[in-house]
């Protein structure tokens, strides 16, 4: 259970610590996976408002080249779309491009729910999904929490799940884009709050991404499972990763992919 409240035009998320999942829920794919973490203040925004549900939506691969016409001329090829950062932090390109591809040693991650392991949602579809939710709430939070979304300008959010070759490991990366002042704000908040509470362990460091900040779940010595999640600001994104597989977890591996996404976020760049 969770303790919401609303302030002015602040979202305040209060979670109550989870015990740690079985191993059998490993294999074949951990439920909690790609839910809200336990302690993402990304939460206080997402949980109710960014990340209240995942609706897939259908991501169109490029059309077939078209038929040579009556002259026999060759047929036009796809172009692809360009995808990067501007240097002024803003993203653009389909979040499906920005997610990273998976790496060597990693075989694509198991599905969430029923929506599979690779979706992009659109803003017209999260903010429906949001006002559904925010039904369940008391009207005076309700419309609160509807005004700090629109000013959120959220334009989408993408995901993808990985697994490792020893299938012990699966990860899941999530890039949230909305206005660049309130991804940096609410990445912050999550590092004082994962921080200061108590409630969780302190995670590895990511060396050249000091935006970058990990912690992991609480968790007894000898839990046969662990969860560690990560949180990161790349300009209009907000990263979060959650990791959770056999314990102890492989934190370099972890860390190493998480700094290969951050870098293909950095600004400026593109790529086509």
């Amino acid at each position: 259970m969770t303790d919401d409240s609303v302030t002015g035009d602040s979202v305040t998320v209060t979670p109550a610590p989870e015990p740690p999942a079985p191993a059998s829920q490993l294999n074949p794919a951990p439920r909690r996976l790609l839910r809200a973490g336990a302690a993402t203040v990304a939460a206080a925004l997402v949980g109710v408002v960014i990340g209240v549900g995942i609706i897939k939506t259908q991501y169109d691969d490029p059309a077939p080249a078209a038929a040579a016409g009556p002259t026999g001329a060759p047929a036009p090829t796809a172009t692809p779309t360009p995808f990067g950062a501007k240097s002024n932090g803003s993203h653009f390109g389909p979040l499906r491009d920005l997610l990273l591809p998976v790496p060597a040693g990693y075989a694509p991650g198991p599905d969430e729910g029923g929506y599979g392991n690779d979706t992009e949602l659109g803003a017209g579809q999260l903010t429906d999904e949001m006002d559904a939710e925010l039904q369940q709430i008391p009207k005076d939070k309700r419309d609160k929490l509807r005004s700090y979304w629109q000013g959120l300008h959220v334009r989408g959010t993408g995901v993808r799940t990985y697994r490792n070759e020893d299938n012990n490991l699966v990860i899941g990366l999530r890039l949230r884009q909305f206005n660049q002042q309130e991804v940096q704000r609410i990445n912050e908040y999550t590092a004082v709050f994962t921080g200061d509470t108590g409630i969780f362990r302190s995670g590895p460091q990511v060396p050249g991404h000091p935006e970058a900040h990990c912690y992991l779940m609480p968790a007894p010595p000898s839990a046969p499972i662990d969860y560690l999640e990560c949180s990161a600001a790349e300009g209009d994104l907000l990263v979060v990763m959650s990791a959770e597989g056999v314990a102890p977890l492989p934190k370099d591996r972890i860390v190493a992919l998480l700094t290969m996404q951050l870098d293909r976020l950095a600004s400026p760049g593109a790529s086509v």
